[in-house]
C-alpha cells in the first residue's frame, strides 16, 4: 500500500485511540462510532487492502485476529452470551477503510443480519 490508512496511523501511535490489546500482528481499539454497547475494530498490523489481497503466509496473523477476538469477549464478559464479528470486503461489502479489520460487536441482543429484504 503506498498510503497510510487511519488505521496504520493509530497502530504506529501517529492518531490517538482507546487501544485495548496490541501484540506484534494485530491491534485493537475501541470504534469511534459504536454500533453496540461494545464496538471494536481488530486490525492487522500489517497493512492488507482487504481479503481479497490476502496471502498463505498472512494465516498466521488472520488466525490471531480470531483467538485475540476470543480473549476480548472474555474480558467483557460476553464470551458465553454471545458476540458478533464482522468483517466487510470491498465497497459493495461496505468495507470503508482499505485495510482487513475485524469488528466486535456485543452487549444484549444484536437483532438481524440486516440481509437485503429483512424486515425489522
Amino acid at each position: 500500500m503506498s498510503e497510510e490508512t487511519i488505521f496504520t496511523k493509530i497502530i504506529n501511535g501517529t492518531i490517538p485511540s482507546k487501544t485495548i490489546y496490541h501484540d506484534d500482528l494485530v491491534t485493537a481499539f475501541l470504534d469511534i462510532a459504536p454500533k453496540a454497547e461494545h464496538h471494536i475494530l481488530i486490525v492487522t498490523n500489517k497493512p492488507i487492502p482487504s481479503v481479497s489481497h490476502v496471502e498463505k503466509e498472512d494465516e498466521p496473523m488472520l488466525g490471531r485476529l480470531f483467538t485475540v477476538a476470543r480473549k476480548i469477549a472474555e474480558d467483557l464478559g460476553v464470551a458465553e452470551s454471545g458476540y458478533r464479528l464482522i468483517v466487510n470486503c470491498g465497497k459493495n461489502g461496505c468495507q470503508e477503510v482499505p485495510h482487513i479489520h475485524m469488528h466486535l460487536l456485543a452487549g444484549g441482543y444484536l437483532g438481524g443480519f440486516g440481509f437485503p429484504g429483512d424486515k425489522i
